[in-house]
């Protein structure tokens, strides 16, 4: 059963036992849903005509634990239903410009609050042990999430010796990038509403193949966790001009970090090499200075007026 129609029937089947302010909400959500859940418990009630704690209670009626709660079905409703300029349009309407910083970090704190309190961590510690069996990584994100594809490979590239990040601009380049992928292969798909039917492509090939498929999404309901026996679940803001990845990147520090653990001896010994590595080649000293030796304080004591200011 879909969220749309697990909502649609709780309204319905709890249609009968409600007051008259409740049905007005009930009338307001079921033609307004895409409007509905941007607003706050206090903006809805003022804009059906109700108090704040009549939708409440209204939630509490179709039996969820809190407006929150009954807000993320809402959410569940809408949820890759927007375009671009709905989202935009969406957005400039519920922040005004003075509360730009205070709220984006406010609601990015609140999706790393919400990620860690509903994460599953044996899911976490399968993709930990899964990661760490593989023969060979893939790693797919496109568009907005190729950042956090990027950033995983970048430090799984320290500890494994077989990780592709595979190059999306095409779905003829994806599977010849994935045409050796097998059981003992593991791919990671990272995809957030609007959701890349290129990601989901190249995890049912995977899946095809038997490669284990590890997913890091916002919902058990995504379609991302269809061939996936994995599911890192992190909360994302679906309704933003900006895609708000902070609560995945969290996931993917806690991952990396947890593997890190698991083959200290292999990233000491990487890192020792890079760092050689970087002196012999002058990689870091010829554009970046991390320090300021005696001889050019001393230049700079010269330079001042005998106290050592300029």
């Amino acid at each position: 059963m879909s969220n749309t129609n697990e909502l649609t029937n709780r309204i319905n089947q709890a249609y009968g036992g409600m007051s008259k302010g409740q049905k007005l909400l009930a009338a307001y959500i079921t033609d307004n849903y895409d409007k509905a859940v941007f607003l706050t418990a206090a903006k809805l009630g003022e804009v059906v005509g109700v108090s704040e704690s009549t939708v409440v209670r209204f939630a509490s009626h179709l039996g969820y634990k809190g407006y929150p709660e009954f807000q993320r079905a809402l959410e569940e409703m809408v949820r890759n239903k927007l375009n671009s300029i709905q989202r935009m349009e969406v957005t400039y309407g519920r922040i005004t410009q003075s509360q730009i910083l205070e709220t984006v970090l406010q609601a990015d704190m609140e999706k790393i609050k919400y990620t860690l309190e509903h994460i599953d961590q044996n899911a976490f510690e399968i993709a930990v042990d899964t990661i760490l069996k593989a023969r060979a990584i893939y790693i797919v994100g496109i568009r907005s999430c190729a950042p956090l594809a990027s950033f995983l490979s970048f430090y799984l590239n320290l500890m494994f010796e077989r990780v592709v990040q595979l190059n999306t601009n095409n779905s003829s380049e994806l599977f010849e990038q994935m045409v050796r992928i097998c059981d003992k292969d593991v791919i990671i798909g990272i995809s957030f509403p609007r959701y890349s039917m290129r990601t989901l492509k190249a995890m049912e090939f995977a899946n095809n193949r038997n490669a284990k498929v590890i997913t890091l999404t916002d919902s058990i309901h995504s379609p991302m966790n269809l061939y996936s026996s994995c599911n890192l679940i992190a909360s994302s803001d679906m309704a933003s001009i900006v895609d708000s990845l902070v609560a995945p990147l969290s996931v993917i520090n806690a991952l990396i970090v947890a593997l890190c653990m698991k083959k200290q001896k292999e990233v000491v010994k990487t890192l020792e090499e890079l760092e050689n590595i970087w002196d012999e080649y002058q990689v870091y000293e010829s554009d970046e200075i991390n320090y300021i030796d005696d001889s050019m304080k001393m230049r700079y004591a010269k330079l001042g007026d005998g106290d050592g200011t300029l």
